[in-house]
């Protein structure tokens, strides 16, 4: 199954409007814990899956490796329902504030962000 193109979806044309898309027709989408700030993971989306996400109230995303559109906690009971949703700044990632129920990975941790980057950083970030 192929990418939905932007064009038919009946996502609101004043916020595909806004979407800045790779060449595949997808963004980012990141799953924030909505109470508690905890990012929890990073999947994609296109115009559709925003869409389904939107009117659903579920968060819905599109799997790159199966080529479908895939319904969080359709099969594992991990639920993901939306509270919010934001575009960032440039159009090309949306942040959704979530209600997680069970872990949010695939590999069954609460965060796909639980390991740590082997080498340091500095933590002044370079300053002066």
């Amino acid at each position: 199954m192929p990418v939905a193109e932007p064009h038919r979806s009946a996502l609101a044309p004043a916020v595909a409007a806004r979407l800045r898309r790779d060449d595949a027709g997808l963004f980012a989408a990141i799953a924030r814990q909505y109470d508690t700030g905890e990012v929890l993971m990073l999947a994609w989306m296109d115009d559709e899956a925003l869409h389904r996400t939107l009117t659903t109230g579920r968060a819905t995303y599109w799997s790159r490796s199966r080529r479908a559109y895939w319904v969080k906690g359709e099969t594992s009971g991990h639920h993901q329902y939306v509270k919010s949703v934001a575009l960032d700044c440039d159009g090309d990632a949306v942040l959704l504030d979530v209600d997680q129920i069970g872990p949010a990975c695939h590999t069954g941790s609460r965060s796909c962000f639980g390991a740590p980057v082997s080498v340091p950083v500095d933590g002044d970030g370079g300053r002066p």
